[in-house]
């Protein structure tokens, strides 16, 4: 039976930058006492006055009690060498992200502390098996990843190397729990859970703008108020800083040997050489001056709404809006499936209007003879959703698109119009999100559970990948992936194994933990 560290047991923190800070706070607010060293001076001492100050204003805000947030800034101590450290019977390394640094304070903490005392690691992407190696017990070394900002962020990634004992991990996880974490296990792999699994997020954001999809802005809107995310790509690309994001995403392509679902984007290297890093530097894709204006989404003006609506079949994911229609007096004839779209279809003044499938409106209709299609893009909750994207095959007139975007607009959505990309900005990003996530649980650097609880609580996804695929349906995000290899005819979009396997059984895509199953 594994146990956290007691509250008794001394914590040392060596960095006392806004991540070694955050560590600090959060081991003392949990009852421990915390020893905070930096190699620059006096760093350590105002970091103590930092606290100090946080614990204050926390307790003004009535979110401590007085006493406990004195207590708390009482249990902080600057110290100044790396031998007082010895009481520590854990070290949370949060210095440069720079491996022969890690490597080197590792060597010298380890003839320090007790060799019981466990030594973690918070890098986000080096390898915790490299930072053990050459130590004399490489077996009490794990990752500890925390995210920032720490004492509101619930995530910490537990990150077991070749070396890390089992027990090691299992106290870290079961410390991470006592200070009111969500912790999970990972395998020492490039970007371990969440900068692996969140590389979609961007890359097909990137892929969008290079293709001249939409703007910024729109791309932006739409993810946010039609995938649910709480913001888009390109802006929190901003808040991350573009040299970060591009460093995180170059670290892991040359992790994995330059897989093609990693590759770095040509545009986001010209952006950080030129300095345009995001919010920290002002600019970035949006302008942060004060005196600037949000560009905003383009969003299709108003057009009639149809006087009749037929759905035809299922419509999978997007039933809802059939739903939504009928809730805003909108009458809806429903009817038997369509062989040209067995999993359903819209119809109205003309138009044919269906969920994108990973093809192009303009594939999909030469080959379903459908000549005035309209594909829409997926929905995070279509009962909810704000806005939603579309695309007109090449094929379609005027009179019929304007068609189905009067009937999306009687729905309550402002409709935002992409050219006309294969599967749209949500439904290819969230498929790439749950293959992702599906090629990771079956490598087991984590399980299908872990790996949901890190995309919500590490990223705000509004769902984990894995529920969020058995949603849409496995079947159909393999379909998705399918076209879109067939379109680009590229590597990237190859389909994992588990989600080719369960798509194949009908079993959930989460089904069996970590997806050997």
């Amino acid at each position: 039976m594994h146990a956290a560290l007691p509250k008794d047991a001394v914590v040392a923190v060596f960095g006392a930058g806004a991540m070694g800070i955050g560590i600090a706070q959060t081991a003392s607010a949990a009852g421990h006492r915390v020893l905070v060293f930096d190699a620059r001076i006096a760093a350590a001492d105002d970091a103590r006055k930092k606290l100090q100050a946080t614990f204050a204003a926390l307790a003004q805000k009535g979110a401590l009690a007085p006493a406990e947030a004195t207590a708390a800034a009482e249990r902080i101590r600057p110290i100044h060498a790396i031998g007082d450290a010895v009481s520590a019977r854990l070290v949370v390394e949060a210095i440069v992200e720079d491996a022969a640094a890690k490597r080197e304070l590792l060597r010298q903490l380890e003839v320090v502390v007790a060799p019981d005392a466990i030594l973690a690691s918070n890098t986000s992407s080096l390898s915790i098996t490299a930072l053990a190696a050459g130590l004399k017990h490489p077996q009490r070394v794990a990752g500890m990843h925390f995210f920032n900002p720490v004492p509101l962020m619930p995530l910490v990634e537990i990150v077991s190397g070749l070396a890390t004992g089992p027990d090691v991990a299992a106290t870290l996880y079961d410390t991470a729990l006592a200070w009111g974490k969500s912790p999970v296990h990972a395998g020492s792999t490039p970007g371990f859970v969440v900068n692996r699994c969140a590389r979609p997020y961007y890359a097909e954001a990137w892929r969008l703008l290079a293709e001249r999809a939409a703007d910024v802005p729109t791309i932006d809107a739409v993810m946010r108020e039609a995938g649910g995310f709480r913001m888009g790509p390109f802006e929190l690309m901003d808040l991350v800083g573009h040299d970060v994001n591009h460093a995180v995403t170059q670290g892991v392509w040359e992790g994995y040997f330059h897989d093609p679902r990693y590759t770095p984007s040509v545009a986001q290297r010209e952006m950080v050489a030129a300095g345009l890093l995001g919010r920290k530097s002002g600019r970035g894709f949006y302008d942060y001056a004060p005196e600037a204006v949000r560009p905003a989404a383009r969003t299709l003006p108003a057009s009639g709404a149809p006087e009749r609506v037929s759905a035809y079949g299922n419509l999978g994911p997007a039933e809802a809006l059939a739903a939504r229609l009928v809730a805003r007096g909108v009458a809806v004839e429903r009817g038997p499936a369509q062989d040209a779209f067995p999993d359903g279809v819209l119809a109205a003044g003309g138009a044919w209007l269906a969920l994108t499938d990973g093809r192009t409106a303009t594939g999909r209709a030469a080959t379903t003879g459908a000549r005035d299609l309209v594909v829409f893009d997926l929905a995070f909750d279509y009962g909810k959703a704000a806005r939603i994207a579309v695309a007109r095959a090449d094929q379609c007139g005027d009179e019929a698109f304007g068609a189905a975007v009067g009937l999306l607009q009687a729905a309550g959505l402002a409709v935002s119009q992409l050219d006309d990309v294969a599967g749209l900005a949500v439904m290819r990003t969230v498929a790439m999100l749950v293959n992702e996530a599906a090629d990771a649980a079956t490598q087991g650097v984590a399980s299908a559970e872990d790996i949901d609880v890190a995309m919500r609580k590490g990223v705000s996804y509004p769902a984990g990948p894995f529920a969020w695929g058995d949603a849409i349906g496995c079947a159909r995000v393999r379909d998705v992936l399918r076209n879109l290899h067939a379109h680009y005819g590229e590597a990237r979009y190859r389909v994992s194994p588990l989600v080719a396997r369960r798509s194949a059984t009908g079993a959930p895509l989460a089904g069996q933990g970590r997806g050997d199953g």
